[in-house]
C-alpha cells in the first residue's frame, strides 16, 4: 500500500531524510518511532504531497506521489501533529466541510459514521471551541477517515492528551487494520510496542532498524535473557558457577541476583538448576526476561552516535 523507494529531503546543506526505503501491506500498523528531529514528519508530508522529494519515490496505493500526486492524495488520510480546527464550527459540521472538499456529495450518513468510529457522535452539535484536547485529537481522526481512504497516516496521535483519551485513541487506531493501512509516527516507546504490528526505527533522516518488536529485540539482544537469583553462596561463587554453564554467554549482577545472557534458541534452566544444587546452593528464583522496545531504541541511537563522532 505504500511503497518508499530512496526518498530523500534536503534543505541546502542539511539533509532531513536520507534514502529512506520501506513498504507496508494491506492491513499493517508501522510505526515510524524516532526522537524529535529525525526526520518523521518530513517523511509523512512528503508521503503526504505536502512537501517535494528532493530523490527517490514513493507510492501510495499504486500511485505515484510526484506523477500521480492527486489519485495519491485521494488514497491517503492524513491526520497532522497539530490539528487545524476552526473553533466556532460543531463538530459535524467540520467533518462534513472535510467530507465535501474529499468529493463526497451526500456525505451525512458517512459523517455520522465516522463521528461513531471515533466516539464523537454525542459531541455532534458540540462547537470545537468547548473540546478537550484529546476530543480534538479523535476530531483530526475523523476527518482523515471521512472519505475511507486505503491509506491512513497519523503523525503523533496522542501527543499532549492525558492517560485514559490515549487508551481509547489506540484503540481506534488498532481497530483501523480491519480495513486500512495505518502509518503511525511516534516518540512514545510503549506506543510503538503496544499498536503497531511493525516499527522502522528512524534517526538522522535514516532508518537504523525495522521489524515487528519481538524481532528488534531478539535481534539486539543476540541471544535470550535469564534471572536468576541463588541462596548459600557469595557474588563471585554465583558468577563463576552461572557463567561457566554452557551456552551462557555473560552473567551480570542485577540487583539480588543475576541476568543471564544466553545463546539463541539455548534452554539452559535444567543445567542452571542441576549445578546450582550440585553445588550445594538453593536455587531461590528463575525466571525468563525480555528487553523493552525502549532499551532496543536506546541502544540502537546510542550506537548511532557513538558511530557519528
Amino acid at each position: 500500500m505504500i511503497e518508499v523507494e530512496n526518498l530523500t529531503k534536503r534543505y541546502g546543506a542539511f539533509t532531513a531524510v536520507d534514502r529512506i526505503a520501506f513498504k507496508t501491506n494491506s492491513g499493517e500498523i508501522v510505526g515510524l518511532l524516532g526522537p524529535n528531529g529525525a526526520g518523521k514528519t518530513t517523511t509523512m508530508r512528503m508521503l503526504t504531497g505536502f512537501l517535494p522529494p528532493t530523490e527517490g519515490s514513493a507510492r501510495i496505493n499504486g500511485h505515484d506521489i510526484d506523477t500521480d500526486s492527486i489519485e495519491a492524495r485521494r488514497a491517503v488520510g492524513y491526520m497532522p501533529e497539530r490539528i487545524p480546527v476552526y473553533p466556532d464550527m460543531s463538530v459535524r459540521a467540520y467533518v462534513t466541510f472535510w467530507a465535501q472538499l474529499r468529493g463526497i456529495r451526500r456525505p451525512a450518513a458517512q459523517v455520522d459514521k465516522v463521528l461513531k468510529q471515533v466516539q464523537l457522535f454525542d459531541r455532534r452539535n458540540t462547537l470545537i471551541r468547548h473540546l478537550s484536547k484529546g476530543m480534538r485529537q479523535r476530531l483530526g481522526l475523523a476527518q482523515a477517515l471521512v472519505h475511507d481512504p486505503p491509506v491512513i497516516i497519523l503523525d503523533e496521535p496522542t501527543i499532549g492528551i492525558d492517560p485514559q483519551q490515549v487508551i481509547e485513541v489506540r484503540e481506534t487506531v488498532r481497530a483501523l487494520r480491519a480495513k486500512h493501512t495505518v502509518l503511525l509516527s511516534t516518540h512514545i516507546l510503549s506506543e510503538a510496542e503496544q499498536v503497531c504490528d511493525r516499527v522502522l526505527i528512524i534517526n538522522k533522516g535514516q532508518i537504523v532498524a525495522q521489524g515487528n518488536p519481538g524481532e528488534l529485540r531478539e535481534k539486539l539482544q543476540g541471544g535470550t535473557l535469564l534471572y536468576v537469583e541463588i541462596g548459600g553462596a557469595s557474588s563471585k561463587e554465583a558468577k563463576a558457577l552461572l557463567a561457566a554453564i554452557p551456552n551462557v554467554i555473560s552473567a551480570e549482577k542485577e540487583g539480588k541476583g543475576w541476568r543471564l545472557k544466553v545463546s539463541p534458541n539455548a534452554d539452559v534452566r535444567g543445567e542452571v538448576s542441576k549445578r546450582v544444587m550440585s553445588a550445594g546452593c538453593t536455587l531461590l528464583e528463575m525466571r525468563a526476561e525480555t528487553t523493552s522496545l525502549e532499551a532496543v531504541f536506546l541502544e540502537l541511537i546510542s550506537k548511532e552516535e557513538s558511530g557519528a563522532s
